[in-house]
């Protein structure tokens, strides 16, 4: 089985053809929003830090824009700092060039001497690069090509008895075909990490399993926190989730059963094949951005609650259980699991019909997310003060 993208020099081929347009720090953001406005072609994200903070943070921001600009679905990379940021733009641009042949370039606001100077050049930058794109056609691509985000967010009853379960099937096919699988969300297995540590490929993995849900609850506590005080949260609670160990039980059935053959850091690039586990916090917007800087080139995200969640460099297929919810937000949703939910269909079968929409959406159907242009971006902060 194959599907249809872009390949690349370096790695995983993209299942779409982006130029990036970076912003290196929050101060940029805007230069860059109005870039990418003047560049068919081109996306954009907005970064909410990158400079005045303590080095752990500034190591993790460091992560995730090299890791967005190495991703797969990008083509290349318009840079934009201010000049006075943490890294400066021309360190940054370096760390990616060391990483990649993409075309990669930078321009500083305060050395070009203002906004409207700085928009002039990288708008310039930004069309010869789109250009080039262009020329690029979609190939077959062999299925160890996709690396599969999944997420679960607004999470309600039948997230556990149909979504979480289908893309958990449709996560197991994938990696019997040679393709890999990503789940995150540690705050979410806690009271179900037994269950998660079993299908660790090693003893060493087992135990990372369970002791980063250990180190999750002993970080919140050092801060005089609990970790149950914000989860479930109330949509979670008004839609039948009752206790983390419930939710937890029906996040990680999204997983599938395969082996999990690695386990990494927020924003970590994978070294291995297969279902991977990623150590992010609960927050899908903030998991999703870590997930797609590990070089995710689409995720699959369930909800029962629903929501418009998209990302701007990865497509987000949105999947349900709850056939209310599909219909209520049809503008939002992407895929209608609900006939397990009212035992119409088994899960294999609706995980067969999610596997034709995914490769589908790979070889270039757009899905709802990005019809709309949403590009949600949280960058989590390891060091946090209270």
């Amino acid at each position: 089985m194959q599907f249809m993208g872009y390949k690349r020099p370096e790695g995983r081929a993209g299942i779409r053809n982006h130029v990036l347009i970076l912003p290196g720090c929050a101060c940029a953001s805007e230069t860059c929003r109005v870039v990418a406005s003047q560049v068919k072609g081109t996306v954009n994200v907005v970064f909410n830090t990158g400079c005045s903070d303590v080095a752990a943070n500034t190591q993790m921001s460091q992560r995730v824009l090299v890791g967005f600009a190495l991703n797969p679905n990008v083509y290349g990379v318009v840079i934009v700092g201010l000049g006075c940021e943490t890294v400066p733009h021309k360190e940054l641009r370096e760390k990616i060039q060391r990483l990649t042949s993409k075309p990669v370039v930078s321009f500083g606001i305060q050395e070009e001497g203002g906004t409207v100077r700085t928009i002039e050049k990288a708008v310039r930058a930004a069309r010869q690069m789109v250009a080039e794109a262009s020329k690029q056609l979609r190939e077959p691509c062999e299925m160890s090509d996709i690396l599969l985000g999944i997420e679960c967010g607004g999470s309600d009853a039948t997230s556990g008895i149909a979504a979480n379960p289908v893309v958990g099937e449709l996560s197991d096919m994938l990696v019997d075909m040679g393709a890999s699988t990503m789940m995150s969300e540690t705050i979410e297995f806690i009271g179900g990490e037994h269950m998660l540590a079993r299908r660790g490929a090693t003893k060493e993995i087992h135990n990372r399993i369970i002791n980063m849900c250990r180190d999750y609850e002993a970080h919140l506590a050092a801060a005089g926190q609990d970790c149950r005080a914000g989860q479930p949260t109330p949509g979670n609670k008004a839609g039948g989730l009752s206790t983390l160990e419930e939710k937890s039980l029906g996040c990680i059935l999204k997983g599938g059963t395969r082996p999990v053959v690695e386990v990494l850091e927020e924003a970590e690039r994978p070294t291995k094949q297969g279902a991977l586990i990623m150590d992010t916090p609960g927050y899908d917007i903030a998991s999703v951005t870590s997930m797609v800087a590990g070089g995710c080139n689409i995720v699959v995200f369930t909800t029962g609650r629903g929501t418009p969640t998209g990302h701007a460099l990865a497509p987000v297929l949105k999947v349900t259980g709850n056939r209310e919810t599909f219909q209520r937000m049809e503008d939002n949703m992407d895929f209608d699991a609900s006939a397990v939910t009212m035992l119409e269909k088994d899960v294999p079968t609706v995980a067969q019909d999610l596997l034709r929409d995914v490769l589908a959406t790979c070889s270039g159907r757009t899905t709802k997310a990005e019809a709309y242009g949403f590009s949600d971006i949280a960058v989590d902060h390891v060091c946090r003060f209270v």
